[in-house]
């Protein structure tokens, strides 16, 4: 095992690392990766970072990019102890991209972002309980208290179930690595 330590580089370094022959591995979830991502990156989600390092190319530099630099400052340490010498993190990340307008690339048909998904059934488990306290018994009121009581929940402990559960939905999953892309804009 190595006992080095991940560098953290910016949004200005990108461009000298692709050019070097950089691997450049995005930690993110697929809809996220979808969304918008660094042209040429490769997805391998936080989660599997340790099982699937055997992919990454140990004798090139690795960058290593999330949406803001924290889960992908984590797989940097996984894989400076799993041996991989020359691993960059990019603080920021693709946060950092989009501001400093730098380009990026998507899938055709991303699915929304998790956050975006929990915040569409969260509310519409709430009017349907709602509706059925009014029209059918008023006990229903409870299922919306209960999904405000766990998005409280979920700030106060900064996670969330429903985004767990979301996230392994199948439409949020890759149905097709090789699927179409777009480069789109680092506003859009």
């Amino acid at each position: 095992m190595s006992s080095s330590e991940f560098t953290n580089c910016s949004v200005t370094d990108i461009d000298v690392l692709r050019m070097s022959g950089a691997t450049i591995v995005d930690v993110r979830e697929y809809g996220e990766f979808a969304a918008g991502r660094l042209p040429g990156s490769r997805l391998v989600p936080l989660s599997q970072v340790a099982d699937r390092s055997g992919e990454i190319d140990r004798s090139r530099s690795v960058l290593v990019v999330c949406r803001t630099g924290r889960r992908s400052a984590e797989a940097s340490a996984i894989l400076c102890r799993l041996g991989f010498e020359d691993v960059r993190n990019l603080a920021g990340g693709i946060e950092a991209c989009r501001a400093a307008g730098i380009e990026l690339e998507r899938e055709v048909r991303a699915p929304w972002a998790i956050e975006r998904q929990v915040r569409l059934v969260a509310g519409a488990i709430v009017v349907v309980g709602v509706l059925l306290s009014v029209f059918v018994a008023q006990p229903f009121i409870w299922l919306s208290a209960f999904v405000g009581s766990g998005l409280m929940y979920a700030s106060i402990t900064d996670s969330c179930a429903m985004g767990l559960v979301m996230a392994r939905m199948p439409w949020n999953s890759d149905p097709n690595p090789g699927c179409a892309t777009e480069r789109v804009p680092a506003s859009r």
